[in-house]
Order: C-alpha cells, then structure tokens, then sequence
C-alpha cells in the first residue's frame, strides 16, 4: 500500500519507548508525514493530546514544523549513537529554543461515568506540541540510565532508533513482529540456500549402501 497523503493511523509506529523516537520513526520506510491529516493522526496517537482533541486548526505550517524538528532530532540522536560521525551543535541550539515553549497545559475534568479524565486547558497550538516533543528529546538526552539505553534496530537498512527497556537489555529489534521477523525469515532462507542437493536425501547412507549390494548381486 502506499504511504504518503493516504497512510492510514493504523500504519503509524509508537513503539519506540519515547515520543521524540517515535517522530523519527515517522521518515521509515518512507515518508509518513505526507500530509496534515496524517500529523493529526500522529499527535493523537503519539499521546501529545488526550484522545478526541480538536485538530481541525492544524495545517501545512504544523507539518513543516514538525517535520524540521524531527531532523533536528535525528541529528542529536544519531549522533549520540556516533560520536564524531557528524556535528551537531546548531540543532541543539534549535532543540533546546524549541522546549523553551510550554507544553499544553492539562486538567482533570468528570467523563459522563464519574471518573475523572484529562483534556487540554485550550486548543494547542503547534509550538506548543513541539516544546513537548523537544522537552522529551531533551528529558531523554540528558538522562544517563535513558541514554544508554538507545539502540539502532540491527534490521536490514532500517534506521530506527528505540529506548531498550527489555530486561538484560537484548532488545535487537525496532519490532519483532517487522524487523525481527524480516531476520527470521532471511535465516531460514539463507540455511535453505547453503544446503546441497546431495546433502538431502530419503534414506540414511547404511540404507543406500545396502540396496546397491542388493542390485549388484542381482546383476
């Protein structure tokens, strides 16, 4: 199915373990972001909003903002994972001017059950989602448990990057079900591959060596 303007919710990741990892995940394995509507779909999905928000406000400067940080994101990330690969000292500075703006302020207020439910104080605006993603990505760099637990998925050619939380820290895949399954799939493949025609066969040597005494002594 292709992704872009007509990637459905259901396509989008939020298996990450962080906010700000699960935007960068959104460029994998092509663009997501390819449209308003699909932003709305991640900023309700991602948890940067209590479900049944009001989006209708957010439009192609949003998806311009949230694309530009997530670069800025990458190049933090990414070069936390590779010291010395690149430089990253101007999307720093962004980052941290970016979590300089308040999140949106929550409330608890009563659902028609009793219990109580958080919504956002106002509609938010798009610097203010960004101050929250940018304060995660913040949060998260700054954190030396949560730092060292970064991790670049090992599946072929994928980029995403994860928080490993699983115990013993073995976690080797973005997901199992997709990456981790990709692996499996291309072993199996790879011992049918090395196999030989003469290394399969129906019967044990013992077997083999018997019948052709037999056909030798009838000949």
């Amino acid at each position: 199915m292709a992704l872009g303007t007509a990637t459905a919710p259901y396509e989008l990741r939020f298996d990450a373990g962080r906010v700000c990892l699960d935007l960068l995940a959104t460029t994998h394995p092509v663009e997501r972001l390819g449209s308003v509507e699909v932003l709305r779909a991640w900023i309700t999905g991602s948890g940067l909003v209590p479900p049944g928000t009001p989006l209708a406000h957010a439009d192609a400067a949003w998806l311009l903002g949230f694309r530009e940080l997530r670069g800025q994101l990458g190049q933090l990330v990414r070069g936390w994972l590779t010291p010395g690969s690149l430089s990253y000292d101007f999307a720093l500075v962004r980052v941290n001017d970016t979590a300089r703006t308040p999140p949106p302020a929550p409330r608890a207020v009563r659902a028609q059950d009793g219990s109580l439910v958080r919504e956002l104080a106002s509609a938010p605006d798009c610097a203010a989602l960004l101050g929250a993603v940018a304060r995660d990505a913040v949060d998260l760099l700054t954190d030396p448990v949560a730092r060292a637990a970064l991790r670049q998925c090992e599946g072929d050619n994928c980029p995403i990057v994860y928080l490993d939380t699983s115990r013993g820290r073995r976690r080797r895949w973005c997901s199992s079900e997709i990456c981790g399954n990709r692996e499996r799939v291309a072993r199996h493949r790879r011992r049918v591959a090395s196999r030989t025609p003469g290394a399969t066969t129906r019967f044990p040597a013992s077997a083999r060596g018997a019948s052709a005494s037999a056909t030798g002594a009838s000949t």
